[in-house]
């Protein structure tokens, strides 16, 4: 049989970096740093954890408002990705946009993941301390509005909300009159040679997106050549990943609020569900849809 080792010796922390036992030096990690921890000069895990401020001293509430909190980060990396993909696209490198495009899909799913930790919320569960959020929505939120901004879901009435906040303000009426990702992919299928009418390319930007035949018809194209080292037909698809992960989320929200509120009126004043029922209905980058109809 095959001998067990013995393990007799208790390993001692100390200070130089690793643990001593009775053989001598085992590697491990340092223990002392002469100011804050690297780990948390780094993260701010410390002052992440300060945040979660519950407005009453029910157990639950600290689960909607730390999963609320986690979405706005991951709100702030699928635009941060977002606009990686569009510096790229304006540099007509449609090969180097696919990997943050392909980043935001995966960040996307853990943003629809992350409904999970609220499924165990029953309307008596909210109700316990819903009236203490006042008028504070999900609805209210400046991030998600440039992620839906950057997706071409432009309203120009949804950053009224934030004028007396001149910054927020400021920075959304700078996304919303910006491109939206789908512009910049309409501009380099122009510069591919796909024929574009320039109204498309030179439209205002800050007003709802009209789809263009013209857009439906190059996607056509596109897709009748589906080799893997056709980049625009690539570009499609990760595009389409992208739309999909946050059609995902938005169905999601909508469950969410029917599970836990039914058909009531939003805390922020809207119709709850059947405003996010409403809001489902708006596509992200409708051409390449429909185009599947004609392919």
């Amino acid at each position: 049989m095959p001998q067990v080792p013995s393990v007799t010796a208790v390993d001692r922390p100390f200070t130089g970096g690793g643990f001593r036992d009775d053989d001598g030096l085992v590697s491990g990690p340092r223990l002392d740093f002469p100011d804050q921890v690297p780990y948390d000069a780094y993260v701010h895990a410390s002052t992440l954890h300060s945040l979660q401020q519950p407005l009453s001293k029910d157990p639950g509430e600290m689960s909607f408002l730390m999963v609320s909190q986690v979405m706005e980060l991951w709100f702030g990396l699928a635009r941060h990705e977002l606009r990686e993909a569009q510096r790229l696209l304006r540099e007509d490198d449609v090969w180097g946009a696919l990997a943050p495009l392909r980043r935001t899909r995966l960040h996307l799913e853990g943003l629809v993941a992350a409904w999970n930790g609220l499924r165990w919320m029953t309307p008596s569960d909210f109700n316990r301390f819903r009236d203490l959020l006042g008028e504070a929505s999900g609805f209210q939120s400046a991030m998600y509005r440039h992620l839906e901004f950057l997706l071409g879901l432009k309203n120009e009435a949804l950053i009224r909300p934030f004028k007396r906040q001149a910054d927020l303000h400021d920075e959304l009426a700078a996304a919303l009159a910006a491109p939206s990702l789908w512009d910049d992919v309409t501009a380099v299928l122009a510069r591919r040679g796909f024929d574009i009418p320039a109204e498309v390319l030179t439209a205002g930007h800050a007003g709802e997106y009209v789809p263009s035949p013209a857009v439906e018809r190059a996607w056509v194209e596109i897709y009748r050549d589906d080799r893997a080292d056709n980049p625009l037909y690539l570009l499609g698809e990760v595009l389409a990943d992208v739309a999909e992960e946050f059609g995902l989320w938005r169905y999601k929200h909508l469950t969410a609020v029917q599970r836990t509120m039914g058909n009531k009126i939003g805390s922020g004043g809207s119709s709850g569900a059947a405003w996010l029922t409403r809001s489902m209905g708006r596509v992200v980058f409708p051409e390449l849809w429909s185009a599947r109809t004609v392919i």
